[in-house]
């Protein structure tokens, strides 16, 4: 019999105690795997339809037959495995900051997800995603998928903030080729001046409202997804 709670990982990270857990939810009565970040959790399998909802909506918005994806943040790789569902997607790099989240994938460890680090399409990489921005090294993209702070005001690191404001998103726009796409899963109702922001770089934003079920709550919840586009010439 399956145990009811397992820590299936731990580490020491440069940004505090990172652990995946697997726990039977009564609830719904699955598995549900969560990551927790010293004593706040981060993600949830429970809760997966935006991360998903951020690789649809993004690419729905990409143009062309061959597409690379870049994706800030890799998770518990809902995101990543949804943008890979799209047969126009020939290239995805998923840049993590912290390594032992890469091995879970590479392990195996969460099954939603197992087979992602095999595909030939993937490269898993760790790096600082913000740094690579701010140097200029982030990889260019067609479509650039984002999930790592809990929105535009809620960060993990005040470092963080430079990338949601005018100079950052200059950042993304530059690492876009003409007819890209910058996508940004957020936690909190849409946002009136990160769209404002958006709007002085992007040629066209929408801010998409996504809801889903809350079997915690017995109601739904809302999140939102901002998709930002770049001219398709220039």
């Amino acid at each position: 019999m399956a145990k009811r709670f397992e820590e299936l990982d731990w580490a020491t990270t440069p940004i505090g105690e990172i652990s995946l857990r697997r726990r039977l939810d009564p609830t719904v009565g699955v598995d549900v795997y969560e990551v927790k970040l010293d004593d706040e959790f981060l993600m949830s399998s429970l809760f997966t339809v935006v991360e998903e909802e951020l690789a649809r909506l993004g690419l729905a918005a990409a143009t062309g037959d061959e597409l690379g994806v870049v994706v800030g943040g890799l998770g518990l790789g809902y995101t990543a495995r949804a943008a890979l569902e799209d047969p126009r997607v020939t290239r995805l790099e998923v840049i993590e900051l912290v390594e032992p989240v890469i091995d879970w994938h590479r392990r195996g460890l969460i099954p939603d997800t197992t087979g992602l680090a095999d595909d030939p399409r993937v490269t898993l990489r760790q790096a600082d995603f913000f740094d690579l921005l701010r140097t200029g090294r982030c990889p260019s993209a067609d479509v650039l998928l984002v999930d790592i702070d809990h929105s535009p005001d809620n960060l993990l690191h005040p470092d963080h903030g430079d990338l949601y404001v005018p100079v950052g998103l200059t950042r993304i726009r530059e690492s876009l080729g003409g007819g890209g796409v910058f996508a940004l899963w957020s936690d909190d109702p849409v946002d009136a001046a990160f769209e404002a922001h958006l709007a002085q770089v992007f040629d066209t934003v929408a801010a998409h409202v996504v809801e889903f079920p809350n079997p915690l709550t017995g109601s739904s919840s809302r999140n939102t997804v901002y998709v930002a586009t770049t001219p398709l010439h220039g």
